[in-house]
């Protein structure tokens, strides 16, 4: 029989070395499926894996720990792996998981790993208060979505939000577009400005949605009508009149 399978997530690659080698020696059985460096690799591996367990750095790079943790609720069991007290005593008190401080000591490590084990035997624990209550405490600012899940056939593609050239509504769908891609997402064009960062995504349309990092230039014509030209996409956007006092400096 094989062992228990895991994820360990930390984007310093020499704790991800020194955890990974620690876990050799207190649970040879446990095999480490995938090691990612920052959060949205870490969900792409819980999505590819379906680990037993998560080691969870709480502060990554491209999706915080926190998103993880979101993703990872009720499918595994999270160790976080922390330098943060706040974080740690409140995830410690709540009893749904076990925490590592950094730099982590075998004997805390041991610990932690036993209580894993104790919990392997029951369904993982949904988090969803927790990170509610450590959201409350260690993010206080608002924040905004930072990657989808797209299905394409029988997998499931993840795409970060920087990847995006623009949304598109599209029936009762809505279009994603990337440099290289086209996906349609169940969510409406008036969900995603909610969601994301105005200042990243700006509404030129009723149903379109560009990423200004995308853009590269803006045409206007003969009778003053604005499109968008893209850096990496040939088409244009149009830009309604009602949205045209966004390029007004022009």
């Amino acid at each position: 029989m094989s062992g228990p399978t895991a994820i360990i997530a930390e984007d310093e690659p020499l704790l991800r070395s020194e955890l990974k080698d620690a876990l050799a020696v207190l649970w040879p059985e446990l095999e480490i499926r995938a090691e990612a460096d920052n959060g949205v690799g870490a969900i792409r591996a819980l999505e590819a894996y379906a680990p037993e367990v998560l080691f969870l750095d709480i502060q990554m790079p491209r999706a915080s720990g926190l998103e993880v943790a979101r993703v990872a609720s009720g499918r595994c069991h999270v160790v976080f792996v922390t330098a943060f007290d706040q974080y740690a005593v409140a995830a410690f008190e709540q009893g749904a998981l076990d925490y590592v401080m950094k730099p982590f000591s075998m004997s805390r490590l041991s610990t932690a790993v036993a209580r894993v084990k104790e919990r392997l035997e029951n369904a993982p624990a949904n988090l969803e208060p927790l990170l509610a209550m450590l959201g409350d405490k260690g993010r206080p600012q608002r924040s905004f979505l930072r990657w989808l899940s797209v299905a394409q056939g029988k997998t499931v593609r993840l795409i970060t939000t920087d990847e995006i050239c623009y949304f598109q509504a599209d029936n009762k769908y809505t279009l994603v577009v990337t440099a290289s891609s086209q996906s349609l997402i169940n969510k409406s064009i008036k969900e995603l400005v909610d969601e994301l960062d105005p200042e990243v995504f700006l509404k030129i349309h009723r149903g379109t949605l560009v990423n200004v990092n995308a853009i590269s230039e803006i045409h206007r014509d003969l009778r003053g009508r604005l499109t968008v030209r893209l850096k990496k996409r040939p088409e244009s956007l149009a830009v309604s009149a009602s949205y045209a006092h966004l390029f007004r400096q022009m």
